[in-house]
C-alpha cells in the first residue's frame, strides 16, 4: 500500500465504498456475502466511514436558498441550509448596519444572491455585502437606511423548510396605525365648497357690518368700541369662565380589521396548479377593503385596516395585537381551505371556542391554521411573544356570542352564491380569534386543494363575489348590532 493512500483506501472494494455511504448498500453487501468480513476488510470499512464523516465536517452546511421579505412593519432576511448555522452578530450605529459572522460555511453562489435580492423600496435595507472573513467564516453586512432593532435566531426544520437562520429588522419608532387611519379619513373628506366670486348680497352684508358709527356732536368720523363698564355686569365674568374649546374629535370611525392569512415564509396551502393561499387571501382582503372604505353607516365612515398589506409574515399574536391597537370593531381573518383529498369543497366560517371544537373538521382546521407561526417563523424567545400568548387566553363569552352572530350573517351571504362545506358556523380554538374585546371570525373561502375551487379562487370575478358577500354580511350584522359609541381623539 502506498503511503500516499490514506487508510488503505485503494484496497477497498467498490462494494465496501458504497456500503460506507449508505445503510441500504451495507445491507445489500452483507446479503451477497456468505461469510464474515475479513480483518483487513473491516479495517478498510471503518476507515472509509471515518473519512466520509471527516469530509462532511470539513465542508459544513450547504446553503439551499436565500430570501429577503421587505415590509413596512419589518424586513426579514432568511438563509436556509441543510444544517444548523451558528452566527455571531453585532450592530454598528453610524452608519447603521448589522454585521453577522456565520461559522462553518464557505462563500457560495447562493449567498452571493443576497446582494441582488434587495429591492429599492425596502424601508430598512439599502444593501447587503457578503465575503469570506476567515476560513470557514462568512461575514454578512446589512447596510440600513435607518436605525433598527435586529433579531437574529434559528428555526428548526418544518414542512418544506430545512434549517433557517433569520434576521429580522424592526423600526426603532413604530407608526401608530390608528393615527394613520384617522389621517387617511381626514384626507378623504370632501373639500369645503368654494365661495362664489360674484355675490352682491354677500358684498352688501359685508359693507354694512364694517361701516363705522359717526358721532352727532362732531364732524370727525370714528369707530366706537363698547366700554367694559357699559356691558352687563355678568358678561365679562361669563366670558372669563367660558371653558376652552375642547380638541376636535373625529367622526365615529367604524374600523374593520382584515387579516389575510399566512404570508412571507408561510405560503399557506398550495393548490394542484400551484396557487398559494397567501396570495389569494391578500387579493380578497384588498378588494374587501375598497368596499369598506367606500361605505358609511348612519353617517359614520367605515375604514378597513389590514394586518398585512404585502407578502410578509405576521405572527398570530401580532395580528390580534394590531387589531386591538386600532380599536377595531370587528376582526375578519381570510383563508382558503385544504385537505388531503381533492374532493373536499365548500366555504366555511369559524368562531372561537373555549370548550373544544364543535367537530373533527373544525379541530383539524384550527390545528392547521395555528401551525402558521412555526412555518412562518417566530422568535419564541422574545418576551413580547410570551406575554401576548398569555393575553390570548382572556377571550370572553360575550365576544364569542357576537362572533357567532357575525359569522352567521357572513356565512348566509356567502351561501347565496357558493357551496358551503358546513351549513352553520363552526367553533374551535383558533389562536387568531382570541381578542377578548373584538368579535372575530375566520373565513375559509373555498378548498384550494380542490382543482375546481382553486380555479374559482384564481378568478377575479369570483374574488369580487367573495368581497361583496362578506360586505353584505357585515352590514347585516351591524343592522342588528350597531357598533358601540366610541370617540377617537387625535393627539
Amino acid at each position: 500500500m502506498s503511503k500516499f493512500q490514506p487508510f488503505g483506501l485503494s484496497l477497498a472494494s467498490p462494494e465496501l465504498v458504497e456500503a460506507a455511504k449508505s445503510p441500504r448498500a451495507l445491507r445489500q453487501t452483507q446479503g451477497k456475502r456468505t461469510g464474515m468480513l475479513s480483518r483487513r476488510e473491516a479495517l478498510q470499512f471503518g476507515s472509509l466511514i471515518l473519512l466520509l464523516a471527516f469530509t462532511d465536517i470539513a465542508w459544513g452546511a450547504t446553503i439551499l436558498g436565500v430570501r429577503v421579505w421587505p415590509a413596512p412593519d419589518y424586513t426579514r432576511v432568511t438563509i436556509e441550509s441543510d444544517g444548523l448555522l451558528k452566527a455571531k452578530q453585532f450592530f454598528v450605529t453610524s452608519p447603521p448596519r448589522l454585521a453577522v459572522d456565520i461559522e462553518g460555511i464557505e462563500l457560495s453562489p447562493q449567498l452571493k444572491e443576497l446582494v441582488g435580492s434587495v429591492k429599492s423600496d425596502d424601508p430598512f435595507i439599502s444593501g447587503i455585502r457578503v465575503g469570506q472573513n476567515a476560513p470557514g467564516v462568512v461575514r454578512l453586512v446589512i447596510d440600513l437606511k435607518q436605525s433598527a432593532l435586529p433579531q437574529v435566531f434559528n428555526l428548526p426544520p418544518i414542512a418544506a423548510y430545512q434549517h433557517r437562520l433569520v434576521f429580522d429588522l424592526y423600526p426603532t419608532e413604530v407608526i401608530d396605525p390608528l393615527q394613520a387611519l384617522i389621517a387617511e379619513k381626514e384626507r378623504d373628506k370632501p373639500a369645503s365648497p368654494p365661495t362664489p366670486r360674484n355675490d352682491p348680497l354677500g358684498d352688501l352684508i359685508a359693507q354694512q357690518s364694517t361701516r363705522p358709527t359717526t358721532s352727532s356732536t362732531s364732524n370727525t368720523t370714528k369707530t366706537i368700541a363698547p366700554r367694559a363698564d357699559s356691558m352687563p355686569a355678568n358678561a365679562t365674568k361669563r366670558i372669563e369662565n367660558t371653558p376652552p374649546i375642547p380638541p376636535t374629535n373625529t367622526d365615529r370611525l367604524i374600523i374593520i380589521a382584515l387579516d389575510p392569512g399566512h404570508g412571507g415564509e408561510d405560503p399557506g396551502a398550495i393548490g394542484p396548479a400551484g396557487t398559494r393561499e397567501k396570495d389569494i387571501t391578500l387579493k380578497v382582503a384588498q378588494k374587501l377593503r375598497e368596499r369598506i372604505n367606500a361605505t358609511t353607516l348612519k353617517g359614520n365612515p367605515m375604514r378597513a385596516f389590514l394586518t398585512r398589506d404585502g407578502d410578509f409574515f405576521v405572527p398570530l399574536h401580532v395580528r390580534v395585537q394590531k387589531a386591538q391597537r386600532v380599536q377595531a370593531d370587528l376582526f375578519i381573518s381570510i383563508h382558503a381551505d385544504a385537505f388531503t383529498v381533492p374532493t373536499a369543497r365548500g366555504a366555511s366560517v369559524f368562531a372561537l371556542s373555549q370548550s373544544g371544537a364543535t367537530s373533527a373538521t373544525a379541530r383539524y382546521m384550527a390545528q392547521k391554521e395555528n401551525s402558521a407561526d412555526a412555518v412562518g417563523g417566530i422568535n419564541v424567545q422574545t418576551k413580547d411573544a410570551q406575554v401576548q400568548r398569555a393575553l390570548l387566553d382572556m377571550s370572553t363569552t360575550a365576544q364569542i356570542n357576537d362572533s357567532l352572530k357575525l359569522g352567521s350573517n357572513v356565512l348566509g351571504e356567502i351561501g347565496s352564491f357558493a357551496k358551503l362545506h358546513k351549513p352553520k358556523v363552526e367553533q374551535a380554538g383558533f389562536a387568531v380569534l382570541k381578542a377578548p374585546d373584538i368579535p372575530s371570525v375566520l373565513i375559509e373561502t373555498a378548498f384550494i386543494s380542490n382543482p375546481e375551487e382553486e380555479q374559482k379562487l384564481r378568478d377575479e370575478a369570483y374574488q369580487d363575489q367573495l368581497a361583496d358577500g362578506i360586505m353584505r354580511g357585515l352590514l347585516r350584522y351591524f343592522a342588528k348590532n350597531p357598533p358601540l359609541a366610541r370617540t377617537r381623539t387625535r393627539s
